[in-house]
């Protein structure tokens, strides 16, 4: 027995392949730059947990989104359109927390070069 309303718009399977494809590119970047930032010769300090955290978050937020769009459900509008949220949500946290260990990788290389006899 099918439980779908079939008032329940659809979204083509060509656009949710493309979005799919999408997302899993923007979560390899995502993953790639939290491995290559964990090599950084700059040592880690406490600080840096305030870039951490909202990369790991929004890491974890495209995972769900990537999840939810695998499922054969997600050609329902309502729950493709629910995925692209979770998935800009979390694109836009990655962003963020990149940028802050950018700044902080920034202020730590000036505060260095400015000490004396550095």
């Amino acid at each position: 027995m099918d439980n779908q309303d079939p008032k329940e718009e659809r979204v083509e399977p060509v656009f949710r392949n493309g979005t799919i494809t999408i997302v899993g590119i923007l979560l390899a970047f995502s993953l790639g730059f939290i491995t290559h930032w964990a090599a950084n010769p700059i040592p880690w300090q406490t600080y840096h947990l305030i870039a951490v955290l909202p990369i790991l978050v929004g890491i974890a937020l495209q995972m769900r989104a990537l999840a939810i769009l695998l499922d054969i459900k997600s050609l329902q509008r309502s729950i493709h359109d629910r995925a692209s949220r979770i998935f800009i949500t979390g694109l836009i946290l990655a962003a963020c927390g990149v940028g802050l260990a950018i700044l902080l990788d920034f202020f730590d290389i000036a505060a260095k070069s400015a000490l004396p006899g550095a």
